[in-house]
This record gives C-alpha cells, sequence and structure tokens, in this order.
C-alpha cells in the first residue's frame, strides 16, 4: 500500500470549524496527507465569562506530540496559535528534539478580526526560539508589521523589503502575505538572494476566516510530498485561492473558506508566479 505522508499541526482549536486546527485537518485530508494535531489552547467564547482563550497546560502538549511521534511520526510540521512565551518555549523544544527536517511556522499574533491571539510577551519569544528553526514562515501583514518594530506596510515595494528584513531572523524562507493590500493579491517569497510574486486575482468576499492557517497548512502538506519550497507555496495558493473564491457563511458573521472547493471545482484561477 502506497501510504500518505505524514503531517502534525501545532495550533489552537477553533470551536467555529473555520480556522486553527481544524482548518488545518481539512486542508490535510484534501490534500491526501496524513494529518495529526497537538492543541494549544480551545478558542471559543464562553457565553457567561466572556473568556475567549482556553490554553491547554504544557504537560497536555507534550503528551499528544509524544503520542503522535511515537504512533505515527511525521514527514512535516507547522505551527499556528501558540499564544504564550511558555507554549513557544515548549513547541521549540519539541521540534528540535524531533529531527523534522520541514517546519512551517506560522506565526498567528491576529485573527481575521484583528483579535490578538499572542501574548506581548511571546513576540521575542516567537522571533529568537521559534523562526530560527524554520524552513519557512508565513506572516500576514500586521504579523509582519509586529515582528518589524511596528512598520507601515502598504505597497508591494515594503512587502518585498519586509520579507527581506524578516529573512534576518533566520527561517530559511520568507513568505509575507499581502492579502491586506489593495489590488491583486500578491505574496512575497524571499529566500536570502531571490524574490518570488505569487500573484492571484483579488476575491470580492469577506468569507475568508482560516484562509491563513489554511494556506499554511497546504504548504506543509506539499512540503511533506516532498515539493520544493517555491513550489509548494504556488500550489497552496491555488487551493487557498480556490477555497476563498467558494467561501459562504451561515449566519450574519464572517464565513470559512470552502476547503473542498478545489476538488469539486477544481483550479479558480491560474497563478502569476515572477521571479524579481
Amino acid at each position: 500500500m502506497d501510504y500518505p505522508a505524514r503531517v502534525i499541526t501545532i495550533a489552537g482549536s477553533a470551536a467555529g470549524g473555520s480556522a486553527g486546527i481544524q482548518a488545518d485537518l481539512k486542508t490535510f485530508q484534501e490534500l491526501d496527507v496524513y494529518g495529526m494535531s497537538v492543541v494549544t489552547a480551545i478558542v471559543g467564547r464562553h457565553p457567561d465569562t466572556n473568556k475567549n482563550v482556553h490554553p491547554q497546560t504544557i504537560e497536555a502538549i507534550e503528551a499528544q506530540f509524544d503520542t503522535a511521534m511515537k504512533q505515527v511520526g511525521t514527514d512535516a510540521l507547522k505551527t499556528g496559535m501558540l499564544f504564550s512565551k511558555e507554549v513557544i518555549e515548549a513547541a521549540a523544544g519539541l521540534i528540535e528534539q524531533s529531527g523534522i527536517q520541514s517546519i512551517v511556522i506560522d506565526p498567528v499574533m491576529v485573527g481575521k478580526l484583528d483579535s490578538k491571539l499572542l501574548k506581548d510577551d511571546a513576540i521575542e519569544a516567537m522571533k529568537k526560539r521559534l523562526i530560527p528553526l524554520a524552513t519557512i514562515i508565513t506572516p500576514n501583514i500586521p504579523e509582519a508589521s509586529f515582528m518589524l518594530d511596528n512598520r507601515t506596510i502598504t505597497t508591494v515595494e515594503e512587502l518585498k523589503q519586509a520579507a527581506i528584513d524578516l529573512h534576518a531572523l533566520g527561517s530559511k524562507y520568507v513568505l509575507v502575505k499581502g492579502g491586506r493590500l489593495t489590488g491583486p493579491a500578491v505574496d512575497i517569497l524571499y529566500d536570502g538572494e531571490t524574490l518570488t510574486l505569487f500573484e492571484a486575482p483579488r476575491i470580492d468576499t469577506v468569507n475568508t476566516s482560516g484562509a491563513g492557517c489554511s494556506y499554511s497548512a497546504a504548504i506543509t502538506a506539499f512540503l511533506a510530498k516532498g515539493e520544493s519550497v517555491a513550489s509548494a507555496v504556488e500550489h497552496a495558493k491555488q487551493f487557498v485561492t480556490t477555497a476563498i473564491e467558494h467561501g459562504f457563511t451561515y449566519t450574519d458573521k464572517v464565513g470559512p473558506t470552502y476547503h473542498a472547493a478545489q476538488r469539486k471545482y477544481g483550479n479558480a484561477y491560474q497563478l502569476k508566479v515572477k521571479k524579481l
């Protein structure tokens, strides 16, 4: 039997199913890799206390990771919402001990509606402990801004410079996502020498919850299958663009991307890929 490649996500659980662990596992399934998860926190607003983030203990995080590694092992790993300095330190330790080669760090700091998902003291831990372990990091514009001392990023030229400057933090590749710019949906990949632009049409929709999680999860899946980083980014962007094209909502709230869209409808758009 030809077994699927193995992937694991260390991230938060999103009760609505559109982001976090749930989005990662849906993406893994659609891309035919075997998905596993380590839940760092449960995100869901309590109706009485209004508490929104319910962290798991370090012991629980370590137990989940150890179980997955002993029972299955993995070909690639991604991180999502880690929330605190302590969890970041624990995740970095687990990655260092594991010997996993393909590491995708999605530095989740800001949610879709600008909700804060990372404590202040955790940003430095992210930069110093976790990012240097990464094959690729995938910040959106607010996250790139935070890591660059609140730099303003409003143009493609500033997106390019952000990718170059973030590379100095130690990851092999940097992908800065330009979803919050105007014009086409442009992302910039930098490997320390070459800038590559990935462009898709901008889709007029608010139903993009989980798009960033799904994008980084798709990159992880393609890396696990043996693709190069540039190829993994291109195929992942195709996947998530199609998912955004067919996003929907059940209520008056921001809805999810549709993870099954590529399987059902094929790729919505051909990307423009250009070395700069």
